[in-house]
């Protein structure tokens, strides 16, 4: 019955995962480019992202404010997936994550999806079976959060990797909880490859087509693979760092400083559109739709542009993190990719392998999650993948290495004095 009951949502679920993802892009392109020219003017200003991006802070702030459940989790605390959200909470977290997506915050679409798939089946599973017990209900849960995922990421397998890699599970459990989450996501796949007579929406992946090809590793590049890891932890440290000391700010005075943030995000975009001659697009959203034409249209961005686009949407992206909802991979994708192929400018560095290891790296600097991480870097690039697939797990490894160096775990009993050796033992009690 669980497995019947999951395949049917994985399919519900994967089509409106499809249709979030559309209506998002429609709308960015609604209020960037229809927008304008309905108001009389004859092309888009410069200045127009300073409007859209102050208005869609104030509707994150007060749909934060007043609506239950947070717009979600924040997202400069990392990819969080334990738990699914109750009903109340998911208008919430849709208005959040339109008004941040759509209106050009420097965010990815993950989190939202996760906890609206999650929270879906949940309300769906119960309006089905009102007694069902608990655990039926987790597991429901998470299926719909596989779907979901999978339907952005374009494969079942890579959304499995990420959820049970996020979520720490293992063991029995893994077992349990990975058969249903599979069997949605991959039934719900169908939506986009289609069924026999039906050719689906032909969407939902990931795969970067037209790429050079990229021969064997050589000792050089790996000797880059520790340049790069070793820059992105940094980087993704940094950015972190600074997005959750401005958390506490943003969170106590919202419907001022979150439009303000958006202002700030919309300035970098038209500092670096007016230093470039670039479209503010490659610094403004997540970077999903702009990373084919990045990595595709290398030849067009000289070594300064790039430089520069790295700067704005890592700012950006920091900013965001702080004030707005979504979740943090497709950002920390393109930054890996701007950053690997300004690097690629050096003697011996394919910019294809340098992009792949800067993706994976700048990945797991933001996520935490190495195995995760691998597997995005290599499937954007389809066949090339497995030739630089040695070389993005080295800068994987050791961005995760010195992140967790730069970032020591808290320890209970850190700031407690230890007791001396003679006290007492404690008591049963």
């Amino acid at each position: 019955m669980l497995l019947v009951l999951t395949a049917v949502f994985g399919v519900v679920l994967s089509a409106g995962a499809y249709g979030f993802l559309q209506a998002v892009e429609h709308l960015q392109k609604v209020l960037y480019s229809s927008l304008p020219h309905a108001l009389g003017l004859h092309h888009v200003p410069v200045w127009w992202p300073l409007p859209v991006l102050a208005l869609g802070g104030l509707l994150v702030a007060l749909t934060v404010r007043y609506l239950p459940g947070n717009g979600g989790h924040q997202p400069a605390e990392g990819l969080k997936t334990k738990g699914a959200a109750p009903a109340a909470e998911l208008p919430g977290i849709l208005l959040a994550a339109v008004a941040s997506l759509a209106f050009g915050a420097v965010i990815g679409p993950e989190a939202p999806l996760i906890a609206l798939g999650g929270g879906l089946a949940l309300y769906g599973f119960r309006l089905l079976r009102p007694g069902a017990p608990a655990p039926a209900q987790a597991l429901v849960a998470a299926a719909g959060s596989f779907a979901a995922i999978s339907a952005l990421l374009g494969s079942p397998l890579v959304g499995a990797f990420l959820l049970m890699e996020a979520s720490g599970i293992g063991g029995p459990m893994l077992g349990i909880v990975l058969v249903p989450g599979l069997l949605a996501a991959g039934i719900g796949s169908l939506v986009f490859t289609g069924l026999g007579t039906w050719a689906g929406f032909g969407a939902g992946t990931l795969v970067i087509p037209s790429l050079p090809h990229v021969g064997r590793p050589d000792v050089a590049q790996f000797g880059y693979a520790l340049v790069i890891g070793i820059a992105a932890a940094f980087l993704g440290t940094g950015i972190r760092r600074v997005a959750l000391r401005m958390q506490p700010g943003v969170n106590r005075r919202r419907t001022v400083w979150t439009p303000v943030v958006g202002l700030v995000v919309a300035g970098l975009a038209i500092a670096y559109a007016e230093g470039t001659g670039k479209d503010s697009s490659d610094v403004l959203f997540s970077g999903q739709s702009a990373l084919p034409h990045l990595l595709l249209g290398t030849s067009t961005y000289s070594l300064g542009a790039l430089v520069l686009l790295l700067a704005c949407k890592s700012l950006g992206y920091c900013v965001s993190l702080a004030a707005f909802r979504g979740g943090p991979i497709f950002p920390a994708l393109f930054l890996g990719a701007a950053g690997g192929i300004a690097l690629s400018h050096l003697p011996g560095l394919p910019f294809v392998s340098a992009a792949a290891m800067g993706m994976g790296a700048m990945a797991v600097a933001l996520l935490r999650l190495p195995m995760t991480s691998v597997l995005l870097a290599t499937l954007l690039l389809g066949l090339d993948g497995v030739s630089v697939m040695p070389l993005v797990i080295v800068a994987v490894v050791v961005c995760h290495v010195v992140s967790a160096r730069l970032n020591p775990p808290r320890t209970e009993g850190a700031t407690t004095p230890a007791a001396p050796a003679t006290s007492p033992s404690p008591s049963p009690a």
